[in-house]
Formats: C-alpha cells, structure tokens, sequence
C-alpha cells in the first residue's frame, strides 16, 4: 500500500454524518431507495455521457452501490469506490445477492484509488466531492483526468453554491425550512451539517476547478443549489 507524506490530506477521516456503523448505512440505503428512482436517475445519467456496453465506468463516492449496480447492466465494466469501507461491505453483499459480477468495489477515494488499469471511458461523481476542501478538490479532479481516456467523459453533480447571493443567512434559512417541509427534520439535520461541516463551494471556483486541470464543460445543469456538470477530456 502506497505510503502517503504526512501533510497528505486524509480523505477516510469522518466528516459530517457518520457512516462507519452498520445500521446507519442500513438506514442510509433504505431511504435512498425510497428517495431516489434509480432507474430513472441511471437512464439520465447514460444518455447525457452516451454510455454503452463497451464502455468502462468508475464511480466515487458510490455509497451502497445503487447506481453502480444499475449502470453496469448497460456497461463493459464499472470500478465502484468509496472512502467508508462499512458502505463498501454493504454494497459487496448487494452485488451478490443480486449477482451482478461486472461491478468491482473498492474501499479508496478521490486521492487514494490507484488505476491499474486501462483508463476509463467514463467517470461519474454524485454527492461525494464537497468533503474535500479546495485544494484538494483540484488534486482529485486532476487525478481523475488523468485515469479517462481522450475524449473521455466526466459527470460531476454535487452541492455547489451560487455566488450572487445578497444574504445568505436568509439563503441558508430558507434552505432548511424548505427541506423540513418536504423531505422531514432528518434531511434537514444533515443538510445543517452539511453546510457547517463539508467543504462545498462556490460557483464560479467549481468551474475554474474543472477548466484549470483540462477539462471542458460542455454543458451545466441547475437544480437548486445542486448542479450537475457534463465534461470531457
């Protein structure tokens, strides 16, 4: 295993809500699975980066392997990883039980999984970027520019605030209050953890982010104070 220098950033240390015990990632996968149409959000996925079964996919951040484990019924193959190895082992057990054998977990991040391989046709990031501060946002992104192939694609959809707001005391306010109103007090929780704890940042730095290590985007999509950015190599 590869010996990191001391002043290397530690991307398994636990930020925000606490997904090293089992029945917490019980719970996680469960409500995702009532939160999100997978299959819906794997067909938008595909269609926007043009995947088809040739193609190899890495994942970050997959969590329990729900998309992984769709998106490998259309692909060659997908390498899925992330930093929780609880969230790893749960999402081994789903690949079994569904017997789906073209997915590859791996317990590693965006600055600790090493490509052995031949690069990717495709990467795919949700939800899993803001943990890291600034800077070492733009190590992992040119890390991951470095395992895609020429032309490769790049799917990044994470929280990202926007830069042209007046008052964010009200921003933020009206955030959580909307949140408890749809989606109930834990969401709300978690996304107050989220913006105290995570690292997500602004606009217009996400952008400069993407351009500075070689990526172009090709398209942005706004949802919220989420955004999803197409690019390619």
């Amino acid at each position: 295993m590869r010996q990191y220098p001391g002043w290397y950033y530690n991307e398994f240390k636990q930020v925000g809500v606490d997904y090293t015990d089992l029945e917490e990632v019980r719970a996680y996968d469960l409500h995702m699975q009532r939160l999100r149409d997978i299959e819906k959000e794997s067909n938008s996925i595909r269609e926007l980066l043009g995947i088809n079964n040739s193609d190899s996919v890495l994942e970050i951040g997959t969590g329990t392997g729900e998309l992984a484990l769709n998106i490998s019924a259309y692909c060659k193959k997908v390498v899925a990883i992330d930093v929780s190895k609880m969230m790893i082992d749960f999402a081994r057990i789903k690949a079994e039980s569904q017997n789906k054998t073209k997915v590859h977990f791996y317990n590693a991040g965006f600055l600790t999984y090493e490509n052995h391989g031949d690069p990717f046709d495709v990467i795919i990031t949700q939800l899993a970027l803001h943990h890291l501060p600034d800077y070492w946002k733009m190590i992992a992104l040119k890390r991951l520019y470095g395992m895609l192939k020429e032309d490769g694609k790049f799917y990044l959809r994470d929280v990202v605030f926007p830069s042209q707001i007046p008052d964010y005391d009200s921003f933020f306010a009206n955030i959580i209050t909307d949140l408890k109103n749809s989606a109930g007090d834990k969401i709300a929780e978690e996304t107050e953890i989220h913006i105290r704890e995570e690292f997500s940042t602004l606009d217009w730095i996400m952008e400069g982010l993407l351009k500075s290590v070689g990526f172009h985007i090709e398209n942005i999509i706004y949802d919220g104070f989420i955004i999803s950015y197409i690019c390619k190599k």
